[in-house]
């Protein structure tokens, strides 16, 4: 047999064993479209209608075997009726279960990513061999949905029911010795012995001394399990996978329905069970967010790519300011490869920004995923300075000196003149404008914001903020640099708190309006974490640092008067004013004290209580959907105004710059996709019912026309 197709070709050597590469041509990564499905279809057809072939082995011509589904292409599939989705589920079953019974053994050679439905294809041969660089997964709940081909009917029965669940609820990327243990897989051997493997094991199979048959019919079989085991059994996964799950995000809960009803049919019956709970799943508003913000980020990922196309990597960092932001640069451009200087005017401070840095290298250490030695090559890639000379031969200087334009000036001037002409100057400020800090330098071409979140190694996004006159080398290079350090970068224009603060500050001055209006900001808090929110309003204005809000505050203040201002003496004024600054001074709207692995304790403040009370006087009592009118719409339209001004180039950038860079609940989408879930209409009227709590309220006119057209932000 031979077959040479767009996705897929076949040869058959001399001794009757079929090879079926996967090789999608015109992509570096093969990836499950209609044309491979088909062309599957095909030669599974062949085989099974009768050859000369004596056994199958699948592999892959690419790095990675299968990355999963063209997830472009099955968006479409998702607009389609229950009936229509369901046929198209059972297509592909047919095609995976045609492989599963075919009247020869199949031996899959996985020496790359198998993931989703490139695992659901290795699940339904009879035997896999796995490269020890590999990785296999079933992501799908990640998407909102779970898997669709065949995952939750056949895992249970290779690996056993409760790993399974947890493969399936966790959707994380599993290592080689991870499913060599579980019993996912038959082999593990070095990535260039592993074609070579499946044919060693494939002759073991034709020599008879395995019984592929056996095994095939024992896990086409029900599962047998006593009443008590299976309420054991599941009564745990049930558990244990709601607590991690959470209400918002229903697909592994339904991962496990489909699991505990399909382990007890023939595969028939579960395959139709399989397909049941997916069509529910794949029709949920949490599937339609979770597949749009899959989608945004991989436009995020493919402009970033645009801008580095022909840019140079920085080889040499520095960073200005050695606290704990500064010491989360040093440690994350270390930790990455990229050594770094790390300069402060202050001994102290570089003790504290290098102590900072070894304690996260320590971490890595504690989890095992570094060792020692590597821990201490990285923290090596760290210098600590007082003066410029180490400096002076950087590709890119990070400032991240304390938030004051004054301050930041002088020192972005100072350092300006120890530079390399064609060296980077990037500012880490989180609202003041690149423009304003632009007025001190020589070469403000060469500046440009680089503003990292808190705490750095764990927070995703990084906003490069381009000034007038920066150049697009300048954010090329700093592009890539953020790149390197394993972020995602989104390019924005200047304005006072640019994308992410610009758009948080609303939010919070939703959430000021709330407590003078006699809100006790602890059920506010409640209510916004039951919403999705990692953290409330206040719980977060503590962690972020009441200072820092004040400070920023003021910006936004300043730059956007007609909404952002407001009379009069608010919860962050007076908490500042009383120097009650947060988690940093141990007391905000929350008391802190630490617990017994160092980390800072939230606990309840009758002081704060006191003190907001003096400000507002008598508590009243909101409604749950008040409260989140209130703290969404400000936050949204602010967005929205984002996009209208040009200072975020996409609904997909704007939306991604507040999942990752805020926390915004992933299960919403974003904030436009937000509103286009609700509808613009029906966002515009609830907005004009807060109309009397000012501007922040408002929306704009553009708004107000795409509702009148029922258009919308995104288009997937």
């Amino acid at each position: 047999m031979k077959f040479e197709g767009k996705t897929l070709r076949v040869v058959t050597n001399e001794s009757g064993i079929a090879t079926l590469t996967l090789d999608l041509k015109d992509s570096s990564v093969n990836k499950f479209g209609a044309q491979a499905l088909a062309e599957l279809a095909d030669v599974v057809t062949q085989l099974e209608q009768g050859s000369t072939v004596r056994g199958l082995i699948i592999s892959s011509a690419k790095d990675a075997f299968v990355v999963g589904a063209d997830i472009t292409e099955f968006m479409g599939w998702f607009q389609l009726d229950d009936e229509q989705l369901t046929q198209k589920l059972k297509q592909t079953h047919d095609i995976f279960t045609k492989l599963s019974n075919l009247p020869i053994p199949s031996v899959v050679a996985i020496n790359g990513l198998a993931l989703g439905g490139g695992f659901e294809l290795c699940l339904a041969c009879d035997y896999r061999v796995m490269a020890d660089s590999a990785k296999v997964g079933l992501p799908e709940t990640q998407l909102g949905i779970y898997p669709g081909w065949g995952g939750t009917v056949r895992l249970p029965r290779l690996i056993g029911v409760d790993n399974a669940c947890e493969w399936i609820c966790g959707g994380q990327q599993k290592r080689s010795d991870d499913a060599m243990k579980d019993g996912a897989v038959d082999a593990v051997v070095a990535a260039d012995q592993v074609v070579a493997s499946a044919e060693h094991l494939m002759q073991q199979i034709l020599d008879g001394k395995l019984d592929y048959q056996a095994r095939r019919n024992a896990l086409q079989q029900p599962m047998q399990f006593s009443p008590i085991e299976k309420m054991m059994i599941f009564e745990t996964v049930r558990a244990v996978v709601g607590a991690k799950a959470g209400k918002h995000y229903p697909a592994p809960m339904e991962a496990i329905k489909s699991v505990e009803k399909g382990i007890f049919q023939s595969i028939d019956k579960a395959v139709d069970t399989e397909i049941k709970g997916f069509v529910k799943m794949a029709k949920s508003p949490v599937a339609r967010s979770l597949v749009g913000l899959f989608l945004n980020d991989q436009h995020v990922k493919k402009v970033a790519s645009g801008y580095t196309k022909n840019t140079e990597r920085v080889t040499h960092a520095a960073v200005l300011g050695a606290g704990i932001m500064g010491g989360g640069v040093a440690y994350q451009s270390a930790s990455k490869g990229t050594p770094i200087v790390m300069k402060d005017i202050r001994q102290d401070a570089l003790e504290l920004g290098m102590n900072e840095a070894s304690k996260l290298f320590g971490k890595q250490v504690e989890r095992g995923k570094l060792t020692t030695d590597k821990a201490m090559q990285g923290l090596g890639k760290i210098t600590p300075v007082l003066t410029y000379g180490e400096v002076e031969n950087v590709d890119l200087v990070v400032e991240a000196v304390v938030e004051n334009p004054k301050i930041k000036q002088s020192v972005l001037a100072d350092t300006e003149s120890h530079l390399r002409d064609d060296a980077i100057l990037a500012s880490n400020t989180s609202t003041i404008s690149i423009n304003l800090l632009a007025q001190a330098l020589k070469r403000p071409e060469n500046f440009c914001g680089m503003h990292f979140f808190n705490p750095v190694h764990r927070m995703p996004l990084v906003e490069v903020i381009r000034g007038e006159k920066t150049s697009d080398a300048t954010i090329a290079k700093t592009v890539a640099y953020a790149q390197a350090l394993g972020k995602t970068p989104i390019v924005v224009n200047d304005c006072p708190g640019f994308l992410v603060n610009r758009v948080l500050f609303p939010y919070f001055a939703g959430f000021s309006a709330l407590l003078r209006d006699g809100a006790d900001y602890q059920a506010v808090d409640k209510v916004m974490e039951r919403f999705g929110w990692p953290m409330g309003p206040a719980y977060l204005l503590d962690v972020v640092g009441i200072d820092t809000a004040y400070h920023a505050d003021q910006v936004m203040a300043e730059g956007f008067p007609d909404r952002m201002g407001h009379d009069g003496e608010n919860a962050i004024d007076r908490f500042f004013s009383l120097g009650r600054f947060g988690q940093k001074s141990g007391s905000g709207f929350y008391q802190y004290e630490q617990d017994r692995k160092g980390k800072p304790k939230k606990l309840k403040s009758a002081e704060a209580e006191s003190i907001l009370q003096d400000l507002s006087g008598e508590t009243k009592a909101f409604e749950d959907s008040d409260i989140i009118a209130r703290m969404m719409i400000p936050l949204c339209i602010e967005t929205a105004r984002c996009l209208e001004d040009n200072i975020v180039a996409s609904a997909a950038e704007a939306d991604m710059g507040l999942v990752y860079g805020i926390g915004f609940p992933p299960y919403l989408g974003g904030a436009l996709h937000y509103m286009d879930e609700m509808g613009l209409a029906a966002f515009c009227e609830l907005a004009d019912q807060y109309q009397h709590l000012g501007k922040l309220y408002e929306p704009t006119a553009t708004m107000r026309d795409m509702a009148a057209q029922q258009k919308h932000y995104h288009q997937y």
